[in-house]
């Protein structure tokens, strides 16, 4: 059986910032139609990583590849250029204007005399939209008086419509709430379905535990551990995540202080 090449791959990489090193060693795999989760608490490395593959740092050590063919991004236009979108937490959206106009903002529709095609990129917004399982009845509305789980919702389908084949989604769930949370962990599976490689960066295991199929752990720059769906429990994960043994003896030293 001939196995599958990775939309994306990380095998051995590192960063440095001079004498700070930010990531060591660090693998990653993303497949097409399919979920990675990237789990890790602040100073991890995520945000670090998130830089390496959208194409804003290149690794200092190791290798990236795309479709099993190695590269080196020197900004995001090149990442974008093969089918790597990112999805950042401030969304790069225009709070004020339409859901239309931020759905194409940066690829507007225009007819031959040059002027924008606002009825089409009306009717393509909310058909992308409905095809991504999002009911908007009013296209025309601003954009910032969406929800947050909403907007997320819009930034994921937009990246799926334009093309994208590697979705990496930036703490998508952070700031949200329960119901919230949901439409965008939905939105999640939607993009999995339509056979994108979704990694999904996170420091909330019971969101990750939810849609992912394979769980990458960080920890001070460094892979703690890697586990397909099946492998491990919520349980499992979040002692792994919070660093098993090391938790342990917190809980028991915190413990003595408080008796």
């Amino acid at each position: 059986m001939t196995e599958t090449v990775p939309a994306l791959e990380l095998i051995g990489a590192g960063r440095t910032f001079g004498n700070v090193i930010a990531l060591r060693d660090v693998a990653l795999r993303a497949d097409s139609g399919s979920v990675t989760c990237v789990l890790g608490d602040n100073g991890a490395g995520k945000s670090t990583l998130i830089k390496i593959l959208s194409g804003v740092h290149r690794p200092t050590s190791g290798e990236l590849r795309v479709d099993g063919e190695s590269v080196l991004f020197s900004s995001p236009r090149d990442a974008l250029a093969r089918g790597i979108a990112t999805v950042f937490q401030d969304l790069a959206t225009v709070p004020l204007m339409p859901v239309w106009r931020n759905f194409f903002l940066g690829n507007e529709l225009t007819t031959r005399a040059g002027f924008l095609s606002v009825k089409r990129a009306k009717e393509t917004t909310k058909r992308a939209l409905l095809e991504m399982g999002i009911d908007l009845r009013d296209p025309n509305q601003p954009i910032g008086t969406l929800s947050g789980g909403e907007r997320q919702a819009v930034a994921i389908a937009r990246a799926v419509h334009f093309g994208a084949k590697v979705l990496i989604l930036d703490e998508p769930t952070s700031a949200l709430g329960v119901r919230q949370s949901g439409i965008v962990l939905k939105e999640i599976l939607a993009a999995r379905d339509r056979g994108v490689a979704v990694v999904f960066i996170t420091h909330n295991p019971h969101h990750a535990f939810m849609v992912g199929d394979r769980f990458t752990l960080l920890g001070r720059g460094r892979l703690l551990a890697e586990f397909e769906r099946g492998e491990v429990s919520i349980d499992e994960l979040m002692r792994a995540m919070a660093g098993g043994d090391e938790l342990a003896s917190l809980a028991h030293e915190i413990s003595a202080l408080r008796d």
